[in-house]
């Protein structure tokens, strides 16, 4: 396997220019499901090779429950720097296992929660809270889709701006961006060099949902207007995988996106642009990703089979 089986833990940087500019250049669909692709197969293989590593660090241990072969000198060659590399992967495995499986529970505590404070509302698919704190978000999930929303929010804004914003919160749901938020904050807990396209497709979703708003009730400087009244009074969501009209994130820039031409619909950028030559740059680090990770896990399947006694 030799060094190749560190490369996806550093590979992610390839994917840092396209994180920045797929935000600027691309239509907002695109760049969402550009980058959420690109950073959940590079969060698999570095969870991979990190597995891997430590399966020759665990071997080393006393009194592991691994079979004695795979802590030959053999297996352990297969790493390079076997003795830190390997011990060093047992920690970082069972912190990324650890914050992943916080981030689920999380995500699943709030969304159980929010569908039994609506228990004993009528089952629409809005949900109008008589509170005095504006808020509102798209909840996915339960018996149905449901666009939540206060009576403090909804008396800040004006009929065309309150149409813009349930628009906005059924463009969530429909296009069921909690799965891409949820998936690269994932990918950002299991390799900290995603973090870039978290913040990336935190934006690029929320631009998604503006788009579409901004079609459905034909005014792009009336979306721009919801959005920056709500921005001024709301609290924002309950939690990062929910989106809603206004989630954390650069609110002056969609504002302005909005004021400006609607972006064009592309299935891919032109190669021979900044943002082609990125993407281009993403994709052959997440090829190579895969293969790296691919080649080190057959490879130490077959060492471990030729190490393992019959």
């Amino acid at each position: 396997m030799g060094v190749f089986v560190f490369l996806p833990l550093v590979l992610p940087l390839t994917a840092w220019p396209v994180a920045r500019l797929a935000e600027q250049h691309l239509h907002p669909r695109t760049a969402t499901r550009l980058l959420t692709g690109v950073a959940a197969v590079m969060a698999l293989c570095s969870t991979v090779c990190l597995a891997l590593a430590m399966v020759v660090g665990t071997a080393q241990l006393p009194g592991n429950p691994l079979p004695d072969g795979w802590s030959d000198p053999e297996v352990r060659a297969a790493v390079p720097y076997d003795e830190v590399a390997g011990k060093a992967a047992i920690p970082a495995l069972c912190a990324v296992v650890t914050a992943c499986a916080r981030e689920l529970w999380r995500h699943g505590r709030v969304r159980r929660r929010a569908h039994r404070a609506l228990a004993g509302l009528p089952g629409t698919s809005v949900a109008v809270l008589p509170d005095a704190v504006p808020y509102a978000y798209a909840l996915p999930g339960g018996r149905r889709d449901r666009v939540v929303v206060t009576t403090a929010l909804l008396a800040c804004l004006e009929p065309a701006e309150r149409r813009a914003l349930f628009a906005h919160e059924r463009a969530h749901l429909a296009a069921r961006h909690h799965r891409f938020l949820l998936t690269v904050r994932l990918a950002a807990l299991a390799n900290p060099f995603l973090r870039p396209l978290r913040t990336a497709v935190s934006y690029t979703a929320e631009r998604w949902a503006d788009e579409a708003a901004a079609g459905a009730v034909g005014s792009r400087r009336t979306v721009a207007t919801a959005i920056g009244k709500a921005a001024l009074v709301s609290r924002g969501t309950p939690a990062a995988t929910l989106a809603g009209l206004t989630a954390p994130g650069p609110v002056p820039r969609r504002v302005a996106a909005l004021l400006g031409p609607a972006p064009a619909v592309r299935r891919r950028p032109p190669v021979f642009t900044s943002v082609g030559l990125a993407a281009w740059g993403a994709a052959v680090g997440t090829a190579v990703s895969v293969m790296s990770s691919a080649n080190s896990a057959v490879t130490m399947f077959l060492i471990l089979k030729a190490a393992t006694p019959l």
